[in-house]
């Protein structure tokens, strides 16, 4: 080859480098690209029955925690501006206390203006009366004279006519004072539905509305404005497959405890069987999971003690008794 040295041999030298070159590139190659293949300790917790159904049978189930309550998703039956807020989440909240309130400035400007209404119609009440009264007393002492030429007929007649309108605006006056009653109440109805109360004692979850947002009530919010429920106690909502329906043992005990935290071991107490068997809603994302099934819900309440490690809405995983047959 003309362009190499005289004294560089291709065949003796340069190619043997070559080869030497690519046998090290290949084994750093393979060195760097495998695997890292130590032990190490996982994430997360795999799934266990633990001691108390090591030996029994059993089945399994995922579940999610829920308020005893279930979630009550609080809306508004008045649209409009919220102007209160009164509450914000992890707040405990009596039966009945105001959560936020809607503008409610035309409902108080209608209450005031019936009121009004009210103070009139019963100065005409008052007027009505006190006239009524007088014509009918002049009435009665016309009819009262022994002598019919002691008064004309006509000032007789005259009398009745005045006694009869002094009655007729009576009514009248009365009538308007209903109406004006009824108005004030429909106002103070109003002002109480812009006023939202909690339907039940509980914590308040989520707070989805600030004051000076417009909130609907034809469902334009994408969310609840307030979620709360009674998590005192908390419970566990638990599908399990409509294969292994028969099989579980109602009103035992059941093992629950967090998604990937199977260490974490809770004993939760039957409550009760939902009685319809409903398409699986509540997906745990797991990879051998089937979606395309039916689940008896069981509710299983959890002890007091539990709060601090299960939260609404979270996943859980339990372990029922089982009546019979091969472990699940």
């Amino acid at each position: 080859m003309a362009f190499l040295p005289q004294d560089l041999s291709f065949s003796r030298k340069l190619l043997p480098a070559l080869a030497a070159i690519g046998l090290i590139g290949a084994v750093l190659f393979i060195w760097l690209s495998t695997p890292d293949r130590s032990l190490s300790e996982p994430d997360e917790t795999p799934l266990t029955a633990g001691e108390e159904f090591a030996n029994v049978a059993r089945v399994s189930g995922a579940g999610i925690v829920e308020p005893s309550s279930e979630i009550i998703d609080i809306g508004t039956a008045l649209a409009g501006l919220v102007t209160e807020l009164y509450v914000q989440p992890g707040e405990f909240v009596e039966k009945g206390a105001p959560l936020f309130v809607v503008d409610d400035r035309a409902a108080r400007a209608r209450l005031q203006e019936a009121n009004a209404a009210i103070g009139e119609a019963r100065a005409a009440i008052e007027e009505a009366s006190t006239a009524s009264s007088t014509a009918r007393q002049q009435l009665d002492l016309y009819t009262a004279i022994d002598d019919p030429a002691a008064v004309s007929r006509s000032e007789v007649i005259r009398a009745e006519g005045e006694a009869k309108t002094a009655a007729t605006r009576l009514q009248l006056a009365r009538a308007r004072l209903a109406a004006a009653q009824a108005a004030a109440q429909s106002a103070r109805t109003e002002l109480e539905r812009l006023t939202v109360r909690a339907p039940i004692a509980g914590e308040i979850l989520a707070v989805n509305i600030r004051p000076g947002e417009f909130v609907s009530t034809t469902g334009g919010n994408s969310e609840p404005l307030i979620r709360m429920g009674e998590t005192r106690p908390l419970h566990i909502r638990i599908d399990i497959d409509e294969d292994d329906a028969s099989r579980v043992a109602l009103g035992k005990p059941a093992i629950v405890s967090p998604r990937g935290a199977a260490e974490r071991r809770v004993k939760a107490s039957f409550v009760r069987a939902e009685p319809l068997v409903v398409p699986k809603r509540s997906l745990t994302n797991s990879s051998a999971e089937r979606v395309d099934v039916r689940v008896l819900q069981v509710i299983y309440a959890l002890p007091e003690e539990a709060r601090g490690t299960f939260l609404v809405g979270q996943q859980v995983d339990a372990f029922i008794p089982a009546r019979g047959g091969a472990n699940k």
